[in-house]
């Protein structure tokens, strides 16, 4: 429905290094640890699992297959996870399902996330981004605890960095609620405020995440639940990470 190409970033003060080494790491880890996707030891052994999290213990379960649409399929195994499970809260919002799943969540990375760096600063901003990824992932715990039911649900694994990419939009739209932005929207090339962009972006999740639970469902998909819970952290930090700037009128 609307997808972001470019802000305007013509009163960015400082180098974004932060939000790029974040970019390279997410890079780094699915090209060479995640082996682009296909290395499902590594991902299912470092994804952040709901029963884990819940009980904090590891579980590791067997691979198995399944029917699905007709065709047999095979699910990895959960493998084991060092140091902690907890630990899995952190290293799931570096890792992807796909090219297409991180070449999408790089791109709304590299263009709302220098703008907030640039506001906050460098430390600051990747204790926002951390934090906002955190809230995001046990939002999505939860959700599937409270929700989904059922020992399948809390056992398949979550990934991927939308949850702390949507903090930062949160942030965003509070500190630069009328930003260009040039997006495709239904199927238009055209610059809307930030507000506009970012709000059908996240009426999209509320919606879908929304239909989702009314389904009763959780048991694989996109973590919407994530995407809300980082993007309504993002929206309650901002301001607390924001104390001491000088400048408050938002561009």
């Amino acid at each position: 429905m609307v997808f972001p190409l470019y802000d305007d970033n013509t009163d960015r003060h400082t180098t974004p290094f932060v939000n790029y080494a974040i970019i390279a790491l997410n890079i780094f880890v699915f090209v060479v640890l995640q082996r682009l996707g296909t290395d499902t030891d590594f991902t299912y052994s470092f994804s952040t699992v709901p029963g884990e999290i819940l009980s904090g213990r590891d579980i590791t379960t067997e691979a198995r297959v399944v029917e699905h649409m007709g065709q047999r399929v095979l699910i990895p195994g959960l493998g084991e996870t060092w140091p902690s499970v907890y630990f899995t809260l952190f290293t799931s919002m570096f890792m992807h399902g796909g090219i297409a799943h991180i070449a999408g969540n790089m791109l709304f990375l590299w263009i709302f996330g220098d703008n907030i760096e640039d506001r906050l600063g460098h430390v600051k901003y990747l204790i926002f981004y951390l934090v906002c990824g955190v809230i995001a992932s046990l939002a999505h715990v939860f959700t599937t605890a409270a929700f989904a039911g059922g020992d399948e649900s809390m056992l398949v694994p979550s990934l991927g960095a939308s949850g702390a990419i949507s903090g930062v939009l949160g942030g965003y739209i509070l500190l630069h609620p009328t930003r260009r932005v040039t997006v495709i929207l239904f199927r238009f090339l055209t610059q809307v405020p930030a507000y506009v962009a970012i709000g059908l972006w996240f009426l999209f999740q509320l919606i879908s995440g929304l239909g989702m639970l009314g389904e009763g469902s959780q048991t694989g998909g996109v973590a919407y639940a994530a995407h809300i819970g980082g993007f309504v952290a993002g929206l309650v930090l901002i301001k607390f990470f924001d104390i001491g700037h000088r400048n408050r009128a938002p561009a």
